[in-house]
């Protein structure tokens, strides 16, 4: 889908007009000459907020797809609400990130057909001037990475391994600053990484580390984005249940977003220095897979404890994590669809934040309010250091009982992130769409759109 600027105030035949009402109905109209309108409700125009914002952009796409509609027309001046505080420049941004992420369908797989799905193909903004067009570009470059990290997240298992996954970084960053390297995996045993050459050795795939380096910001030290890799995970010999393994696919996710929010920030021109670092590895059960009662050296030579093997992204997170302390970073944030135990805290309307530092998390949730992908901090105490020690290694990769799995997860990683001001988002509630969501089944795309916000304005 294209965003396209109109001066005059007359339509091609061939663009329908969208304007907003007040009713609740959604309308198409055949006008006399023969063109089509058509109006889309918002209810109540004075409670207008950005989170509103984002779900009427989105809608305005799904009524167009609805309806077969390819060329539609929106007047920026009916998207100005007395209530909605924001910048020309963040309204065109807002719009045009989510009339992109409304507009995706993850269709690699499907034989093409008319009944399949219906893109829009052109978005018209009429009564837009430079700052809109700024905003419109800028939302459109970080839409586009959006949709792309779906495309990974949602790609199978099978079509999604730990090398697929090393060259789709490499494929995603070319035509930009952003320099990619790949450790293989005799670089990632030179390197004393037992965390995610224990995980991965179960699989006949390889693990990889992938390192995304963007120097954009003179002699400053740099942010460092984390993402959890896993490609596919069984949950090793600790068997997920056949209704928990179905989308495991997607346990990349945080991966597939540190990916291609760095290279938003390079196609956008952030003036910063980034590096993102993703473990690549599959989960699988075999005989040659690491067991419960396992203890591994992580790269930090701090043992871990294996009291499960699906606990297993905190596991090569570890090592990635004392890998970014070589950047002397200000900052340090994974993401990760780490526990199922957010998602019951949660639902899946926000992710999970968990930091040492309440400055840190407060930014990050004001940022995530900004962007669309939702935060809620869940505490850090050093109480709950306690219930991840381990009886024969230095650290287990579980609790010591059931509950607070979320907060263990994080509890467990902090323990490798001590050198550096640092940040944990469990993304596992947002790991996929939701029903009022507004989007196709399947990946969110989350948290790339924070992950921008942040290195833009951090």
């Amino acid at each position: 889908m294209k965003i396209k600027f109109l001066e005059s105030k007359k339509y091609n035949k061939n663009i329908v007009k969208i304007s907003l009402t007040e009713e609740k109905e959604n309308k198409l109209f055949l006008l006399s000459d023969g063109s089509i309108s058509a109006s889309v409700g918002i209810q109540d125009k004075k409670e207008m907020n950005t989170r509103k914002l984002v779900s009427l952009a989105r809608k305005i796409i799904l009524f167009a797809k609805t309806n077969k509609l390819k060329n539609i027309a929106i007047d920026l001046s009916d998207f100005v609400f007395p209530s909605l505080d924001i910048s020309k420049y963040e309204l065109a941004k807002i719009l045009a990130i989510n009339f992109k992420m409304a507009n995706f369908e993850f269709t690699q797989f499907k034989t093409a057909s008319k009944e399949n799905w219906s893109l829009v193909d052109n978005v018209f903004a009429r009564g837009s001037k430079v700052e809109e067009r700024a905003g419109f570009k800028d939302g459109a470059i970080i839409g586009d990475e959006v949709n792309g990290a779906r495309v990974l997240a949602n790609a199978p298992g099978g079509d999604m391994t730990p090398a697929i996954l090393a060259e789709e970084a490499k494929k995603a960053a070319r035509g930009t600053k952003v320099k990619v390297k790949i450790l293989s995996e005799a670089e990632i045993r030179k390197l004393k990484m037992g965390g995610i050459l224990g995980v991965a050795k179960g699989s006949d795939e390889k693990p990889k580390f992938i390192i995304m380096e963007y120097k954009n910001g003179g002699n400053e030290k740099p942010i460092v984005l984390v993402g959890k890799g896993v490609t596919f995970d069984t949950g090793g010999l600790n068997l997920k249940p056949s209704n928990s393994i179905l989308e495991m696919n997607m346990d990349m996710s945080g991966g597939a977003a540190v990916i291609h929010a760095v290279v938003a920030a390079a196609k956008l021109g952030i003036k910063k220095n980034i590096v993102a670092l993703v473990p690549a590895v599959e989960n699988m059960p075999s005989g040659s897979s690491y067991r419960p009662g396992d203890i591994l050296r992580s790269m930090s030579g701090k043992t871990i404890e294996v009291l499960n093997t699906d606990a297993e992204g905190r596991i090569i997170l570890a090592d990635a994590l004392t890998y970014a302390e070589r950047y002397k970073p200000r900052l340090v944030v994974d993401a990760a669809t780490l526990t199922g135990a957010a998602v019951v805290a949660l639902g899946q309307r926000a992710s999970a934040v968990f930091s040492k530092d309440e400055n840190i998390a407060k930014t990050l949730c004001e940022l995530g309010e900004r962007s669309g992908d939702y935060l809620w901090p869940l505490p850090l105490w050093d109480e709950y250091e306690d219930d991840i020690k381990g009886t024969f290694g230095d650290f287990a990769n579980t609790g010591k009982t059931s509950y607070g799995g979320a907060i263990n997860g994080a509890i467990f990683l902090y323990q490798f992130a001590k050198e550096y001001p640092w940040a944990h988002i469990d993304i596992a509630p947002k790991m996929t769409s939701y029903d009022g969501d507004h989007l196709a089944k399947g990946a969110s795309g989350a948290p790339v759109r924070l992950l921008v916000e942040l290195l833009k304005n951090y």
